[in-house]
């Protein structure tokens, strides 16, 4: 937890709070956050309105009990219940630090509300720990942006149709590849796949079962690779892999292994089975390649695998096409 300044909190200002709380329900009550103080034995002593409105609860309902009680029965992340075990407060009070925490409280009405915690001691004029502060406020707009944010970057780099990495992805892929190779000495090379007669496929059986066909691939060519290469969709009916830690053969064998389980692959429509092949080329990069020039390299290899025949393979070492 990140600590941070302590408070000039004095013994006098907190023996004041039961007392005399109009003086600190002026101050308070119209903070964003939510205030409460609790003495060394977790009694709340004190209640801001925003307390009320985060958590459904009025102070004349929590002022005298304590924390243990688990009125609001704080979590972390993991669910782990922290009134008993791991709670801010305590810790704060036995050591006499600031702390920050992320954490879950239960409203009133049952509800979980993610809340950041900010826990500060209350010292006497000797120094001695007294009590402590804990502000806490609404974490739930934070976090929906933040998944927000989250999914719009996913969804940039994400192939709506196949759940692969999409173009864009895979361009700054094998730009990543090439700089480790350039500095590193990290080999890779890349794999285009295209699938074979992917047009007849969606003239003769109509573009729902193209889209399947694709899918299918997707699946197919993600399990024939291993997982540590990256496979994506490039475009139309073409995939793209970035393949590391290979050389020529190394690199002919994932392109067959490609090949061969497309080649077991049918789809069966209302008018009929669809059998499934793929073409591949494959390329290794070199130290005179750029990003553009390894795939041209591969992509003119997986024309010549389909002027062969198609259902074929063909790979490359570092600067041969």
């Amino acid at each position: 937890m990140n600590t941070f300044a302590k408070p000039n909190f004095s013994a006098a200002a907190f023996s004041c709070v039961p007392s005399d709380p109009n003086f600190y329900r002026e101050l308070l009550d119209h903070m964003s956050d939510g205030v409460y103080f609790v003495d060394r034995e977790r009694r709340i002593l004190y209640w801001n309105d925003r307390a009320t409105r985060l958590t459904g609860y009025k102070a004349e309902e929590v002022m005298g009990r304590f924390c243990q009680d688990e009125i609001l029965c704080h979590v972390d992340g993991n669910g782990k219940r922290l009134c008993h075990d791991g709670c801010p407060l305590t810790a704060t009070i036995a050591d006499g630090e600031a702390r920050e925490a992320q954490v879950f409280l239960r409203h009133k009405k049952g509800r979980r509300v993610p809340v950041l915690v900010r826990v500060q001691p209350i010292h006497a004029n000797d120094g001695s720990v007294v009590g402590a502060v804990e502000i806490f406020s609404d974490e739930t707009a934070r976090l929906a942006a933040a998944r927000k944010t989250k999914e719009m970057e996913r969804l940039a780099f994400l192939d709506q149709l196949t759940q692969l990495p999409n173009r864009r992805y895979l361009e700054m892929s094998v730009k990543t590849a090439l700089t480790e190779f350039q500095v590193h000495g990290d080999a890779f090379g890349v794999l285009v796949m295209d699938v074979d007669r992917f047009k007849a496929i969606n003239d003769g059986f109509g573009h729902s079962t193209g889209d399947k066909a694709l899918q299918e691939a997707a699946r197919i060519l993600t399990g024939a690779l291993r997982t540590t290469d990256i496979v994506g969709r490039w475009g139309g009916d073409e995939f793209l892999a970035v393949v590391r830690h290979v050389d020529e053969k190394i690199m002919g064998q994932l392109a067959e292994r490609c090949c061969a389980l497309m080649r077991q692959t049918s789809l069966v429509s209302a008018e009929g089975a669809v059998k499934l092949s793929v073409s591949v080329g494959g390329a290794v990069a070199g130290r005179e390649d750029s990003a553009d020039s390894v795939i041209r390299r591969a992509d003119e290899l997986m024309y010549r695998s389909k002027a062969l025949g198609r259902g074929r393979s063909a790979v490359a070492g570092e600067g041969r096409g």
